[in-house]
């Protein structure tokens, strides 16, 4: 179990596998050149997809291509290491198609090639697979099968970051764990791309163009993560799942948040807002005062004043804003031996606040910071 994480690992990350023993050499040159006596009729779904991978014998008078015969156990463009049968990898190998998938694999790694297309039934002869990884390709939404992932019952992870999608692949199986869609064109999430996706626990959809995301987050009772960071949002999401730990919503134009708008959510700890267009005017007094989060993010806006927080919270960026005074009442309503900030660290840097503007009973109530910048 140990070498499979490993090799999970290797594959997401594009690294080449290890050397072998001399034992384990010799068998996986005994398994590639048997591989090579076997072959599958798989056609690429689109005509333009023909396989980068032509051959043309000694000697020939014509240069019409011959295609090696590719195997059913190991396709010649991949690698499946005899020691992780479960898993092929076809990274970074320039393919513009998707190779045969065995029915064997649970792991498959395309990830950094030219591939445009997921055809549909591109992974029906694998129903098994628990990881695709396809992120770094050209793949749009025009040619994606519509039901590509439907049939994966057991899929866990789906890597489709850094590719051409401009909507949400749909309908997911509900095996689905993490989704990862940054670095894409996606303009708007409907309220149902991602229903019954009950076991969904992380949400990547950072640096696209998403300016709407409606009711996209009901029955996601999984869900722990979101990021939606880089986009075009003016507004939070609705309806944050009540097991969310992370959100993040940073360089959007976000200019309000509902009150108690956090209050839904009693287990979130990191909250990042930073680089948004948020004022005094569109906060509410009690906003961020949620006594579960410990650190939150909400610098280069436009405050002019420091909102109240709870006791409890740990890291408080406020550099870049417009505030020009030191409120210690935003941190702690009483200053006694028994009450106090468990604030560490508190930025506000960047500002209009003078630093001889700090007030006498700052200690008291913050006697735990470490860092202070004025």
């Amino acid at each position: 179990m140990h070498w499979a994480s490993i090799l999970i690992v290797a594959g997401l990350c594009g690294v080449s596998l290890g050397q072998y023993e001399d034992e384990e050499d010799m068998y996986w040159l005994h398994q590639y050149l048997r591989s090579q006596a076997l072959s599958y009729n798989y056609m690429p779904y689109y005509e333009d997809e023909a396989p980068p991978y032509p051959y043309v014998s000694p000697g020939s008078s014509f240069a019409e291509p011959i295609l090696e015969p590719v195997s059913r156990e190991c396709p010649q463009e991949c690698d499946c290491p005899p020691n992780f049968s479960t898993a092929l990898y076809c990274d970074s190998r320039n393919l513009r198609y998707l190779p045969f998938v065995p029915s064997r694999m649970k792991y498959v790694y395309f990830q950094n090639n030219q591939i445009t297309s997921v055809q549909e039934g591109a992974f029906d002869n694998a129903t098994t697979l628990e990881w695709i990884a396809l992120h770094g390709n050209q793949i749009t939404s025009e040619k994606m099968g519509k039901r590509v992932f439907a049939r994966l019952k057991n899929l866990e992870r789906l890597y489709l970051d850094n590719n051409n999608l401009t909507k949400m692949p749909s309908p997911l199986p509900r095996s689905l764990r993490e989704l990862h869609l940054a670095y894409n064109q996606i303009t708007r999430i409907p309220s149902n791309a991602l229903e019954g996706l009950e076991n969904l626990t992380a949400l990547y959809l950072s640096h696209n163009q998403i300016h709407d995301i409606g009711a996209s987050f009901k029955g996601l009772k999984s869900l722990i993560l979101v990021d939606l960071s880089y986009n075009h949002l003016r507004k939070v999401p609705d309806g944050l799942p009540s097991s969310l730990e992370q959100l993040y919503l940073e360089h959007n134009y976000i200019y309000t948040i509902p009150d108690e708008y956090f209050k839904v959510s009693p287990k979130l700890l990191y909250i990042r807002l930073s680089h948004n267009s948020l004022t005094n005017d569109g906060l509410s007094s009690n906003t961020f005062n949620t006594s579960s989060i410990l650190e939150l993010d909400l610098s280069y806006n436009r405050l002019q004043k420091i909102p109240r927080v709870s006791t409890n919270l740990e890291n408080l960026y406020l550099q870049g804003n417009q505030i020009n005074e030191f409120s210690i009442s935003s941190f702690c309503t009483v200053i006694d031996v028994m009450n106090f900030s468990k604030l560490q660290v508190l930025r506000l840097d960047g500002n209009e606040i003078q630093r001889n503007a700090v007030p006498p009973d700052a200690p008291l109530c913050l006697r735990r910071a470490a860092v202070i910048e004025i």
